[in-house]
């Protein structure tokens, strides 16, 4: 982990509704280094989300610049952002956002149909131990599993990057530790750098390093020496 995915500097969004203004971030500086694990732990408002759709390319900055490798993200229009998230990077969000009438493997399809160089839905189903369950549909599965069948889509294209935007929050603890181990294990098997939005502190023990926000900043930032396995953690 030498190489930095991401750089920010004086990454700054703000919202503007008639003659208000919500400062979401605030002159951001921030490195992520290719094949990290990286919890962003903070309130609601703190600014965790608004990084992770600029960084997602899904929203775009006020100012400040961020770059992908090479790529200037804020300096791209939407047409230049849409291929950066085809080509780049997996979301992974709190609701499932399946197709019911979709099986699991066709769920995965959806996206492998698109992408330049896909991995095989049941591969990508394998990875996070759903190849026995590929032809059941949403209702069949539990939450956990769906979930794990959004993981298996948002990797599925082989992104460099997998933004989870609380992955656990609709899950209980037992279940959310079976989700947190397969976001390890395609860190692991995959080198994919992977960014996980949380109100849950616990999840920090499993990053390489956690960034605390507030009032759209990193107030501060914890590097950990060791990492342990979410099934190791003591909810």
């Amino acid at each position: 982990m030498t190489d930095a995915i991401f750089t920010a500097k004086g990454l700054t969004k703000i919202y503007t509704s008639g003659e208000v203004e919500v400062l979401a971030l605030h002159d951001v500086d921030l490195e992520i280094l290719a094949g990290e694990v990286v919890v962003l732990l903070g309130p609601s408002g703190s600014g965790k989300s608004t990084l992770l759709n600029i960084m997602g390319g899904i929203d775009h900055a006020t100012r400040g610049s961020l770059f992908f490798k090479e790529l200037d993200l804020t300096a791209m229009g939407d047409r230049g952002l849409t291929d950066y998230r085809r080509k780049h990077v997996g979301f992974v969000f709190q609701f499932y956002n399946l197709i019911p009438s979709l099986t699991a493997y066709e769920n995965v399809a959806l996206v492998t149909e698109i992408a330049e160089n896909p991995m095989r839905p049941e591969e990508a189903l394998a990875h996070v131990g759903l190849e026995d369950r590929m032809h059941h549909f949403p209702a069949q599965l539990s939450g956990g599993e769906q979930q794990r069948v959004a993981i298996a889509r948002a990797i599925s294209k082989r992104p460099e990057v997998l933004l989870c935007d609380e992955p656990t929050g609709a899950l209980d603890s037992k279940t959310g530790i079976r989700v947190i181990d397969a976001l390890l294990d395609i860190n692991a098997k995959l080198g994919a750098t992977v960014l996980i939005i949380t109100h849950n502190a616990i999840i920090q023990d499993v990053a390489h390093r956690v960034l605390f926000f507030a009032d759209g900043k990193i107030s501060k930032m914890h590097n950990n020496e060791t990492r342990r396995k979410a099934a190791a953690l003591d909810w």
